[in-house]
């Protein structure tokens, strides 16, 4: 059985920090590419950021750059994602995703996700 299970959220204040975690079992991790996708209340899912397998380059949209930082442990089989300065517009549950072709344009498998909100 597939299973990403998303932990770390929670409330924060603006400015403040989170660290989330996705598990990953029953699949090649290390042959996946690995994403955190977020939905914020009311509106689409939103690609956060990426990693990819190998070298493990990473990506990220242009709203966190600078403040957030994925990153993954293919002996834990595990990916993270650093959040720092938060917004209140960071406000969304955050979903990892696994991606095992970089030309698919869509995800193989995805987490349950878990909530983030920043407010004061």
């Amino acid at each position: 059985e597939v299973l990403l299970v998303e932990s770390g959220g929670g409330l924060v204040q603006p400015g403040g920090s989170l660290r989330l975690s996705c598990a990953a079992s029953g699949f090649a991790f290390g042959k996946f590419a690995m994403s955190w996708v977020r939905q914020a209340p009311g509106k689409g899912a939103e690609w956060v950021s990426s990693i990819s397998t190998g070298l493990g380059e990473t990506h990220y949209a242009d709203s966190v750059r600078g403040r957030f930082t994925i990153s993954r442990d293919n002996a834990k089989n595990a990916v993270y994602l650093q959040m720092d300065n938060l917004k209140p517009e960071d406000t969304a549950v955050y979903y990892c995703a696994a991606k095992y072709s970089p030309s698919s344009g869509s995800f193989d498998y995805w987490g349950q996700g878990t909530q983030v909100s920043v407010s004061s």
